[in-house]
């Protein structure tokens, strides 16, 4: 009897002490938690975070106070809003593309865009995965850098995006979040062959003076130095979209 009245007290004592503990790992959780989220909870904390982060935009590297000057002197009749415009409807179509697995949704279709597109739509393909884009909104683009190298001239733009973005394999999410806004940037890359040898591109558009062959070398020049044709109009269609990517902690 006596035994028994003991394992009775060290049980007691023993749930007394595993409940003295719960509470004080409960308090030290429910303290961090309202630290770090201002909720009890870390789960709904957690919930609350990931809502925000969820409608707060991302920030872009708004470079275009630099680099626009620079544009602009080497290319007077470049209109930045307009090209802003095309970046902007070109990405949302490129991810539609992807979405409906049909390359020919693409505007402003160069070689390397349906290309990067078709891709993508083959590898999803190949391992059964369909990719959705829903909801896209663009909520700002800036010039994030400008490049002149081997014969070329870049502009490479950068949108902050928001849309749903997640696979699906046999109907199942496999990744990503099809109840969450996920906000993002992408760069948009805008290039300008300059000179053909030295950018060794074979199909440049606009390299040569339509009146007279001679090549047409000079950033932004408005008429042929050989014959004095007006070029203007060949520069704006030089200008084609190289590709696009997501910025991420891989590449920036």
């Amino acid at each position: 009897m006596n035994k028994a009245i003991v394992w009775l007290v060290v049980a007691a004592v023993v749930s007394i002490l595993g409940y003295c503990g719960y509470r004080y790992v409960k308090g030290k959780i429910e303290s961090f938690s309202r630290a770090l989220f201002g909720t009890n909870s870390l789960i709904d904390g957690w919930n609350k975070q990931a809502d925000e982060l969820s409608r707060t935009p991302k920030s872009v590297s708004g470079m275009t106070r630099i680099f626009e000057p620079q544009i602009q002197r080497d290319f007077p009749d470049f209109n930045l809003v307009q090209f802003k415009n095309k970046a902007e409807n070109m990405l949302i179509s490129a991810l539609n593309a992807v979405d409906a697995e049909n390359v020919s949704l693409l505007k402003e279709p160069t070689e390397e865009l349906k290309s990067q597109v078709e891709n993508q739509i083959e590898t999803n393909r190949s391992a059964g995965i369909s990719e959705v884009y829903e909801r896209i909104r663009i909520h700002r683009t800036e010039i994030a850098n400008y490049v002149k190298k081997d014969g070329k001239c870049m502009i490479i733009f950068q949108s902050a995006v928001e849309h749903m973005h997640y696979k699906k394999k046999e109907n199942k999410i496999v990744w990503g979040d099809a109840d969450r806004l996920t906000q993002t940037k992408y760069n948009i890359e805008l290039l300008y062959i300059q000179d053909e040898k030295l950018s060794k591109k074979d199909n440049a558009v606009g390299t040569t003076c339509p009146n007279c062959g001679a090549p047409i070398t000079k950033l932004g020049a408005m008429y042929c130095e050989f014959c004095g044709l007006a070029v203007t109009p060949i520069n704006l269609k030089v200008w084609t979209f190289h590709k696009y990517y997501e910025v991420d902690y891989h590449r920036v």
